[in-house]
């Protein structure tokens, strides 16, 4: 056997979110740096949203970012309100907006300038955790959502054509993407009954991988 070891993440909500069953995968072989990153995808799949594992090669170096969460970027928003942790600007123009939605863009957005200080961009992102909270009012947690707001950072370069692909906001027209990345994190979303801050609806955290002469 290879004196080289892997870690694989495998994500059980890829099921729910592929479908019902267990899908085939077909790994991809990536490489950040000189180390492999092998992602296992759904078979026959040409824009799939999250791998199902991540595998990679030992000594990598890995960043983890602690749980973020929306700023309170609208200060015309009653405190402590779920539209208090939104940012206007990042939806300007868009109709039909969820709340999750226009959260999960702020701490996207806040994740890719985190990711920067620490030497690093959304496309060295292999897993990620992201934790909702119900909207008031709301019988389960807005997953449709997070994956809309999601796909304007991650996984929105189809496998096949390597060109971005357009993404909906809210339910105006599809665009070209907030940033246009190939990564995709091997994830899982889970609905929980607090975060820290009241008002948020969304929190993430993430690990990347840094690619060589990156650390």
């Amino acid at each position: 056997m290879s004196r080289r070891r892997k870690t694989v993440v495998a994500v059980g909500s890829a099921i729910a979110l592929f479908g019902g069953g267990v899908a085939v995968a077909e790994a991809h072989n990536n490489r950040i740096g000189g180390k492999e990153v092998r992602v296992m995808l759904p078979a026959g799949q040409s824009n799939p949203a999250i791998a199902q594992g991540v595998g990679t090669g030992h000594e990598v170096a890995i960043y983890t970012s602690s749980g973020l969460g929306p700023g309170a970027l609208n200060p015309g928003a009653p405190a402590n309100s779920p539209e208090r942790f939104t940012d206007p600007a990042m939806t300007a123009g868009a109709e039909g907006v969820s709340v999750t939605e226009a959260q999960a863009l702020v701490v996207l957005k806040a994740i890719q300038d985190n990711l920067k200080a620490a030497g690093l961009t959304p496309a060295d992102v292999i897993t990620m955790k992201c934790y909702l909270m119900k909207p008031p009012g709301a019988a389960t947690a807005d997953y449709a959502g997070w994956n809309r707001a999601y796909r304007q950072f991650f996984a929105n370069i189809d496998l096949q054509t390597r060109k971005p692909v357009p993404v909906p906001m809210g339910t105006s027209p599809a665009k070209p993407p907030l940033l246009a990345n190939n990564a995709r994190p091997a994830r899982a979303t889970m609905e929980v009954a607090s975060l820290a801050v009241p008002g948020w609806l969304v929190e993430v955290e993430v690990t990347a991988a840094y690619p060589k002469g990156r650390r």
